[in-house]
């Protein structure tokens, strides 16, 4: 039985990065997809696990051969969902998760268009902007820019399959899960699998 291709999207400081976190604590067959990037290694850094280092070549060639599911280009360098790995966990029965911002989920649409997305919505902007000056790591001018990045990723959020409101982390990552096994109990879904089952 294969798996299932997930998108999960949300600005800046709405925690989608925590959901995620509880997501694989909670799931033995969920895989994390690890992205490709053509910036150099640091020192502790492992390939295959933070990041997939490839030459810009080699980045160049799997677009081209429609086998990078999204990718985008920041400060000279790239950085994207290779699709080997992913189709491999998916048809090795592992559900695939991929964290990725809006224009990364429109690329994985138009070539996966059963992919299903995500989207986690912060409670209310006045809690975002909370959130991320609780961090304490950044500049006021990164602040307001993530906010209003955050403005206009939330007015795409009606072009996502589900919105997560996360105004409480252990309901919202319920949601999430609730949502990736309901999408495996679809009729189609079941009825593919009840075909390929000979013993049925």
């Amino acid at each position: 039985m294969g798996g299932r291709l997930f998108v999960i999207s949300g600005p800046s400081g709405a925690g989608k990065g925590s959901i995620v976190e509880k997501l694989l604590r909670q799931g033995e067959r969920i895989y994390f997809s690890v992205s490709a990037t053509t910036r150099q290694k640091r020192p502790y850094e492992t390939d295959g696990k933070e990041y997939y280092f490839v030459s810009r070549q080699d980045f160049l060639d799997r677009i081209e051969r429609k086998r990078m599911l999204e990718w985008a280009e920041y400060e000279g360098q790239m950085y994207g969902t290779p699709a080997d790995p992913v189709d491999e966990k998916l048809r090795a029965g592992f559900d695939v998760l991929l964290d990725i911002e809006t224009k990364g989920m429109r690329q994985v649409k138009t070539l996966r268009p059963d992919a299903v997305t995500m989207f986690v919505y912060p409670p209310s902007f006045a809690e975002l902007e909370r959130r991320l000056r609780s961090r304490k790591t950044e500049t006021e001018e990164k602040i307001l820019g993530r906010l209003a990045k955050g403005r206009r990723e939330c007015e795409l959020a009606e072009e996502y399959d589900y919105i997560i409101i996360n105004d409480d982390l252990d309901k919202a990552a319920a949601e999430a899960a609730a949502i990736m096994t309901a999408e495996k109990c679809r009729t189609a879904e079941r009825i593919h699998i009840l075909k390929e089952d000979e013993t049925l």
